[in-house]
């Protein structure tokens, strides 16, 4: 039965995973989100003072400095994660341009401009509204960059530049050559923006969140991340990164996490449970599937071995890295462990989730870098029930581990005895040789 499943998973769902993992314009966009990882930490960084005088109380020096200067504090965030979409453009643009092997400066240029295109909107003093150049426009921006630089390349193939003579400088000859690229580019865009304002009377980005609502929607029910959490674990299971699924989930979990810092910075309450920085912390506590169980089972294993890996992926597990155990068991490919991995790990992360949906556990306001467990998921939201909800999971871990490993120390120590006992026969042919020197 496994066999047959196994062979299934490697014929149709592994390519498509490998594809999907190396399509241009997914590995793009999933390169510009790990590149917009120290503008989340920075920006929820801003946030921890105000919550300082919430702890302390206001009555003392170091809370008055912090509440007088929260406009100074928040600088950070104002200039980083506030405008995050618009340096994923750029990132976007410059991954697809070495990809294609294109003019970076060009492509960047382009995509930016595009984006800015189809997202500033003005006040009524003339000032510039942000309003769509956060995570609001996180999917503006990913059809910015990715047009553009399509747009750019095509008109590269077709030869719609001006072409200078050799002994023209190269940044000049360049700078000629954008002119009619650059107004293809700007007139298409420049069209979206009539139609969708003029027309529709909405700005482009609120067509894309229309179209991505019922995906952007999903994630916030706890029984699609519930499937989320159990596909991530399967991909696992085969071998397979789960974090082929990024370029889909990270701008997701991105766009929501700003949304609980506005609602944090406003005074109301935050909805969004699906975030980077409990999904790191609690839906991949110790790591994917939630192995610290095995782990410590491997420890006390009888079996020399099995205790060996258990030593080895102690360390990495307390800071959810779990490949040593993953590999090292192995939990890959091991039809044993599929249960308590896939079905169970899946379920046992999505647990903080549900207790956030129903009010149990705040919600997240942090993206804490990697500081181990249970401290990380306390700096998501400075709530002392994250430690709890830590607790029920490394509990719950270590009893549906359990009868799983006992089962698999059984079969590994028959493999064990059956190495190093010699039949009979093989005695006897040792007996007749002559080993004398």
């Amino acid at each position: 039965m496994f066999d047959k499943f196994e062979a299934f998973m490697s014929k149709y769902l592994a390519p498509l995973a490998n594809k999907m993992d190396k399509e241009i314009h997914l590995s793009a966009i999933k390169k510009a989100m790990v590149a917009l990882m120290p503008l989340l930490i920075i920006g929820s960084f801003c946030l921890i003072p105000e919550a300082i005088p919430n702890m302390i109380g206001e009555n003392n020096s170091i809370s008055q400095w912090i509440l007088a200067n929260l406009d100074i504090i928040y600088i950070p965030y104002n200039v980083g994660m506030a405008l995050m979409a618009l340096y994923a453009t750029a990132f976007m643009a410059y991954h697809l341009a070495n990809s294609y092997k294109l003019d970076v400066p060009g492509c960047i240029s382009m995509a930016v401009i595009s984006f800015l295109m189809m997202t500033v909107d003005y006040t009524k003093d003339g000032g510039i509204m942000t309003k769509y150049l956060g995570p609001k426009g996180l999917f503006a921006a990913m059809f910015a960059a990715i047009i553009a630089v399509e747009l750019y390349r095509w008109c590269k193939k077709k030869k719609f530049t001006i072409k200078m003579p050799d002994s023209v400088p190269d940044f000049v000859s360049r700078s000629f050559e954008m002119i009619p690229i650059s107004i293809i580019i700007i007139g298409f865009f420049l069209i979206i923006r009539i139609v969708c304002v003029n027309v529709f009377n909405i700005m482009p980005p609120l067509i894309f969140t229309s179209i991505f609502a019922p995906l952007v929607g999903s994630m916030d029910n706890p029984l699609s991340y519930t499937f989320l959490k159990m596909l991530q674990c399967l991909l696992f299971f085969f071998g397979i990164h789960p974090s082929v699924l990024s370029p889909i989930t990270t701008p997701i979990s991105t766009q929501f996490l700003a949304e609980n810092i506005e609602n944090y910075k406003a005074g109301l309450a935050m909805t969004h449970f699906f975030a980077p920085g409990p999904e790191s912390a609690f839906g991949n506590f110790t790591g994917t599937g939630i192995t610290f169980g095995l782990v410590f089972w491997c420890l006390l294993s009888k079996s020399k071995a099995l205790k060996q890996i258990g030593r080895v992926a102690l360390i990495p597990a307390l800071f959810g890295i779990n490949e040593p155990i993953l590999f090292g068991a192995p939990i890959v490919l091991n039809p044993i462990f599929f249960i308590p991995y896939v079905i169970c790990g899946g379920i046992i992360g999505t647990i903080p989730g549900w207790m956030m949906k129903f009010g149990a556990l705040s919600c997240s306001f942090f993206t804490p870098p990697y500081v181990g467990v249970f401290l990380e998921g306390y700096l998501t939201n400075m709530d002392p029930m994250s430690i709890v909800a830590n607790g029920i999971q490394l509990v719950l871990s270590l009893v549906v581990w359990y009868p799983f490993f006992k089962i698999y120390e059984k079969r590994y120590q028959q493999k064990e005895n059956d190495k190093n006992n010699m039949s009979k026969e093989d005695e006897e042919i040792l007996k007749d040789l002559d080993l004398d020197f």
